[in-house]
C-alpha cells in the first residue's frame, strides 16, 4: 500500500501552530529532535533567522486534519 504524506501543519504535535511537528511528520523524523535542530540552527547561524522562518512556514503551510 502505498501512503503519500502531504506537508500540513500537524494540530496535535505541536508547541505554538505545528509547523516543525508537521516537517516531522512528512519526514518520518523525531518531532522533538526536529525542534532542538531547528532551534540550535537558529541561534548558532546569524544568516538563518529562525523566527522569521517559522513565521514564513505557518503562513504557507495548511493546517493538517
Amino acid at each position: 500500500m502505498n501512503v503519500t504524506r502531504t506537508l500540513s501543519r500537524s494540530r496535535h504535535d505541536r508547541m505554538i501552530a505545528g509547523v516543525l511537528g508537521g516537517i516531522a511528520r512528512r519526514f518520518g523524523w523525531n518531532s522533538t529532535l526536529t525542534r532542538v535542530l531547528f532551534v540550535l540552527v537558529s541561534i548558532a547561524s546569524a544568516a538563518f533567522p529562525g523566527l522569521l522562518v517559522y513565521l514564513i512556514l505557518w503562513l504557507l503551510i495548511p493546517e493538517g486534519d
